[in-house]
């Protein structure tokens, strides 16, 4: 993995990092009805992110909420910060430095440690 994983991300035993992981999905899943995928937390964080409820939203807005997220989350790890928030309330970041991955099973495993982080900062009552 990359040097700018933190201490945390590189050295988290993968069974602790697994338990932690299932106990966010069991939690979601008894929240939600169901057990909900990356693409379907990423959604949920943006829509958080937002902050104007939940509404019926385009395809495209799906993606822009999902980008929010993703941004939000690396913003975690310094690799992006909020800019500005526009006349709509749509936050938008800015990159500080790329976030670096080094093949698809990493990427997915640095998301989920994000995804870990923020509902340990946030547990998203709201959601």
């Amino acid at each position: 993995m990359s040097e700018d994983l933190s201490p945390a991300q590189t050295h988290e035993a993968e069974e602790d990092f697994e338990a932690r992981w299932e106990t966010l999905m069991l939690e979601m899943q008894e929240r939600f009805g169901k057990r909900p995928d990356l693409n379907a937390l990423l959604l949920l964080i943006g829509i958080q992110e937002l902050n104007q409820g939940i509404t019926t939203f385009t395809k495209e807005q799906k993606q822009d909420l999902m980008h929010i997220a993703t941004c939000r989350l690396f913003s975690l790890s310094g690799h992006y910060e909020l800019e500005r928030v526009d006349e709509d309330g749509w936050p938008h970041y800015k990159l500080l430095r790329p976030v670096p991955f080094a093949n698809l099973k990493e990427q997915e495993r640095m998301l989920k440690w994000h995804v870990l982080e923020y509902f340990a900062l946030d547990p998203g009552d709201d959601l």
